[in-house]
């Protein structure tokens, strides 16, 4: 019986498992992953692995969920446009440091409690709260959910260097007869492809335009009362 309980007690956590799973795919990167490739690192069978996740889309939805952990707890009072820019700010961010993990979970729903708790309740609560009906506040919480999604699935911040130079290699590959406007205007279009100002630019632009549309005069700048 005690032999049992230590084995069991040894055994990973869910959370444990989640985060090897996340270190895999940050050093190794999205095709590393796989039951084996998280087991070697824990020293267990893949089998304990598969137990703890049920399947793939379990392992990717514990780390999902492990990594929406780290995601800013706004509080509820205050200015909703600034406390919705700091929301989705934090998500930029936080997913911006795993896209691996970003571009494994493409088609799958970021629903985990950690996600629902920290984001998704406490936007659509203080949306609600600031004026908005239901409909209208999930509207526009997915169009700054898929906004920030898209932001990140589209670059690799973590190495900008070789983004560029991927960017570089593949304009100057094109013909200058079918591509003048983008073979003409590399250097303006290569530094924008790793610049987050254009995502907290675009960000700006989405909640104010939601505050002007669906929130009371209250919630305004008063320059636009």
């Amino acid at each position: 019986m005690k032999r049992k309980q230590a084995a069991a007690a040894e055994q990973p956590t869910l959370d444990t498992v989640a985060e090897t799973a996340l270190a895999v795919i940050d050093e190794d990167g999205p095709a590393g992953l796989s039951f084996r490739a998280v087991a070697q690192r824990l020293g267990v069978s893949h089998a304990t692995v598969f137990r703890r996740c049920g399947d793939f889309d379990g392992l990717l939805s514990a780390c999902a969920d492990h990594v929406a952990a780290s995601l800013p707890l706004v509080p509820p009072e205050g200015d909703w446009a600034d406390a919705t820019e700091t929301r989705f700010t934090g998500l930029y961010r936080l997913l911006s440091r795993h896209p691996g993990l970003v571009a494994l979970r493409a088609g799958r729903s970021w629903l985990g409690p950690q996600m629902l708790g920290r984001l998704v309740e406490p936007q659509m609560a203080h949306s609600v709260a600031a004026g908005m009906d239901a409909d209208t506040a999930i509207r526009v919480y997915r169009r700054l959910y898929l906004l920030t999604l898209g932001a990140v699935a589209f670059g690799d911040h973590r190495d900008e260097k070789k983004a560029v130079t991927s960017a570089r290699a593949a304009l100057a590959a094109l013909d200058p007869e079918d591509f003048p406007t983008l073979t003409g205007a590399m250097n303006a279009v290569l530094p924008v492809l790793v610049d987050h100002g254009v995502y907290y630019e675009a960000l700006r632009a989405l909640i104010h335009a939601a505050r002007a549309e669906h929130l009371p005069a209250e919630h305004l700048p008063a320059e636009h009362r």
